[in-house]
């Protein structure tokens, strides 16, 4: 998963927008080749009933990003986050592997949500936790 943020923290900050887009990176790991396929979905477009469950189906894992400075993007987490295992985990018993990324780490003085408080969310849901400056 570490290997994931740092994949997608590299973007471009001006290229988010309102748009979906699919990325598709190679990655040598342990001599393996993987191929990641990521849908970066924006929060905007997140919450769109059938596609939302389209976009759920279709991945294998998850990385779910807020913004340190937004305390709305955080708060929306837990809701999203059992959406997502109700609709992967369901019968199967099997855990999905889900990552809470905390963005815009730099901006520290602007801070809305504490490293703590993602940290303890992240450890109740059973995820991971980074958190991240895409401008660095």
């Amino acid at each position: 998963a570490a290997l994931t943020v740092r994949f997608l923290t590299r973007r471009f900050i001006g290229e988010y927008g309102d748009m979906e887009f699919i990325y598709s990176h190679n990655l040598t790991v342990d001599g393996r080749e993987i191929l990641f396929h990521i849908w970066d979905v924006p929060y905007s477009q997140a919450d769109e009933g059938s596609s939302e469950e389209k976009r759920i189906q279709w991945a294998d894992s998850f990385v779910l990003v807020y913004s340190i400075c937004d305390r709305a993007s955080f708060s929306i987490l837990p809701l999203k986050i059992q959406v997502i295992k109700a609709a992967k985990e369901g019968m199967s018993q099997e855990k999905v592997p889900i990552v809470i990324v905390g963005n815009k780490r730099d901006l520290h003085h602007q801070r809305a949500v504490s490293s703590e408080e993602g940290r303890l969310l992240a450890l109740s849901l059973d995820c991971g936790f980074y958190e991240v400056s895409a401008a660095e």
